[in-house]
């Protein structure tokens, strides 16, 4: 099944370059949550401080990222306690 045709909000194109940067609307955003509390994940090597700890995304646009992370951490830290959270509002922090 094909992926629906996005709604594209704004877009501007570079004459210059030919790239386009389009702003899509979205449902909201999908967050891995730990036990009802959002959360970082870091990855790093511990025989090796350089290039030193990652952070990784928890947070996507598309649920099925979310989804696929989710289970990924269940499985990996054998729980059930990972879950995903639509976030539709909030607190506007800037401007």
């Amino acid at each position: 099944m094909s992926r629906p045709k996005p709604n594209v909000l704004l877009e501007i194109i570079n004459k210059a370059t030919y790239k386009t940067e389009q702003v899509l609307s979205s449902a909201g955003v999908w967050a891995v949550f730990y036990d009802n509390t959002p959360i970082n994940l870091k990855t790093g090597n511990m025989l090796v401080q350089h290039p030193g700890p990652k952070y990784k995304k928890v947070s996507f646009s598309n649920k099925g990222h979310a989804i696929n992370l989710s289970k990924k951490l269940n499985t990996q830290f054998k729980t059930d306690k990972f879950t995903v959270v639509l976030l539709t509002g909030g607190t506007q922090i800037y401007p």
